[in-house]
């Protein structure tokens, strides 16, 4: 495992060896447990995303349908049929 140096104002370690003290961990275990805890947080949407990603999709979905049923009824066995001929199927 590797060393690093880092600043922290008092506050935040004093919460670090609180941590530690309550938890029975080395210090720098809740440190990297609280990075790991920061780095799966940062990967997922933030509540204003997921509500603009949730009206993008409410608008599609009230959209009018610009397509007849025989047409996306054509391209659903286009797809059916090249995943039957794989990738390497195609040819150039």
């Amino acid at each position: 495992m590797a060393k690093a140096t880092c600043s922290l104002d008092d506050e935040t370690l004093r919460r670090i060896r609180g941590a530690a003290l309550r938890f029975g961990k080395p210090q720098s275990q809740i440190v990297r447990e609280a990075v790991a805890d920061c780095v799966a947080r940062a990967n997922r949407l933030s509540e204003g995303e997921r509500l603009r990603m949730l009206g993008v999709l409410e608008n599609l979905r009230q959209a009018p349908v610009e397509r007849t049923r025989e047409a996306v009824q054509a391209e659903i066995d286009e797809v059916r049929a090249s995943r039957r001929e794989g990738w390497f199927g195609a040819e150039d």
